[in-house]
């Protein structure tokens, strides 16, 4: 762009282009649940801004797509669901203003696991009533996983530059690992959540998917600086902020690091994973870290507290958007009343246990709630991963990050490995997935966890990772792993 060869319009649509191709025709990836009508428009403002001498910086002109829970005008933000299907938000959310300002084209929303997976307990990540399944571009009879899946598999498809999704426990590294990409969940509170679709004020954040460790530290440093627009936890984070978190990457960032290997992380074994994992471990060896073996003292424990915590905070968090945004759905009651109203519909696969229990909940001034708050962060924050990380004197904490993915399958549900990050979830730490390796043409993923605002840290690490290992492939599409 700079040298004149490419233009954002041209650019933009070339994406518009491929995700006809891919996500509508072709492999039929249903990644993208609506399109920007006004991106052209954008692009071309953001050429004559370009021809004019003004550059907003490295995002001017390239095109992104944002998780259907985030507010961004003229679009709908539904979380998936046909009960909100029509709601259009009166703004944008702080981190989309955050983008436009940056000169990003916002090319339009993916689909996701409908309420962010927070609804069935035997949900099939993926699905939603109104974008129907997203499906897998390295096997496409797998899961995307969720819930920020649209996101996943748009951004492996190469239908957008960046994307950007929201995580609760899992919902950017699962899709990211499975999908063959980095994905990257800030410390809580470094970005801002107003203007989302909440699950948990405790542990929702926004984050980079993208293609490389550069691209994922490039959105980071736009959406980190997004205004808090009414979140508690962005406000008190503002220090934080890495002044810049691409200037912080360094391809010698293992040289000298120390790493806890999590055995027992609660990944369920894979001897392909297995071997890229030892594969791994001997690269960031020869570049100079030092790897020992550790054991969460925790694992597991915060589980029970955890979901206590995510019922609370989901009835509290969504009434509380519903009436702010001004949706036409205004309590979880009502919800829970359409979805049985539209139960053909909205409920063919599964249904909404989680919905129900969440709605017997009450305010989170009851001490069940508070106890179950303050033993959660304890048990995966303090006697969790700052334990480690003291006792060893570690930089950060890998182990894979969860299973090759797993079948769609919407008659039984996920079939769900397991996972490495839920302490750093639960505790609202930073964590980040990078490609390392296959498992028969399915990519696997590390994780890289670390405490609370080693945020700038953890994308070095994981660039030095990513540079040494060169592990991505580009996805080819097949309908299945079979032959």
């Amino acid at each position: 762009m700079a040298g004149g060869d490419l233009s954002s319009a041209r650019l933009t649509e070339a994406y518009l282009d491929r995700i006809a191709a891919l996500d509508d025709a072709g492999p039929r990836l249903n990644a993208v649940i609506e399109l920007n009508p006004d991106a052209l428009g954008e692009a071309r403002a953001l050429d004559a801004e370009r021809k004019g001498g003004q550059v907003r910086g490295p995002l001017h002109g390239i095109p992104v797509l944002l998780k259907d829970n985030i507010d961004a005008l003229p679009m709908a933000n539904s979380a998936g669901s046909l009960a909100l299907a029509e709601h259009r938000p009166r703004r944008d959310a702080p981190l989309v203003a955050a983008l436009r300002a940056a000169g990003a084209v916002i090319l339009g929303k993916t689909n996701l696991s409908e309420w962010a997976n927070f609804r069935s307990t035997r949900s099939t990540s993926g699905w939603s009533a109104r974008g129907g399944q997203t499906r897998n571009p390295y096997a496409l009879d797998r899961s995307a996983c969720g819930s920020s899946s649209g996101t996943g598999a748009a951004i492996a498809a190469s239908l957008a530059a960046v994307g950007v999704g929201t995580e609760t426990d899992g919902s950017i590294l699962c899709p990211a690992a499975m999908n063959g990409l980095v994905g990257f969940k800030p410390s809580v509170g470094l970005v801002s959540r107003a203007g989302i679709i909440p699950i948990s004020s405790s542990q929702d954040s926004a984050g980079p998917m993208a293609r490389s460790v550069a691209d994922a530290a490039q959105l980071l440093n736009v959406l980190a600086a997004a205004e808090a627009g009414g979140d508690r936890a962005a406000q008190a984070a503002a220090g934080k902020r890495a002044p810049d978190y691409v200037a912080a990457l360094d391809a010698d960032a293992l040289r000298g690091a120390r790493l806890g290997l999590l055995r027992d992380s609660g990944v369920r074994s894979h001897p392909d994973q297995d071997a890229a994992l030892q594969r791994a471990l001997q690269r960031m060896r020869e570049a100079g870290a030092t790897v020992v073996e550790v054991r969460m003292p925790t694992q597991g424990k915060w589980d029970g507290p955890e979901f206590e915590v995510l019922l609370y905070e989901f009835k509290d968090g969504l009434q509380r958007y519903l009436r702010d945004s001004d949706a036409p759905i205004k309590t979880l009651d009502e919800l829970i009343a359409f979805n049985r109203a539209q139960a053909e519909r909205e409920m063919p696969f599964f249904g909404q246990e989680l919905f129900e229990q969440a709605a017997k909940k009450g305010p989170l001034t009851e001490p069940a709630y508070r106890k179950a708050a303050a033993r959660a962060r304890q048990l995966a924050g303090t006697q969790g991963i700052d334990a480690l990380v003291n006792k060893h004197r570690l930089d950060a904490l890998i182990a894979p990050a969860t299973t090759p993915a797993f079948m769609a399958d919407p008659v039984n549900g996920d079939a769900f490995g397991g996972a490495s990050w839920g302490a750093a979830a639960v505790a609202g730490y930073p964590s980040l997935t990078v490609p390392m390796g296959e498992a028969q043409g399915l990519p696997v993923g590390l994780a890289f966890m670390g405490p609370r605002w080693s945020d700038a840290r953890l994308l070095s690490l994981g660039y030095a990772f990513e540079q040494a290992t060169g592990a991505r492939r580009a996805p080819r599409y097949p309908v299945s792993v079979n032959p």
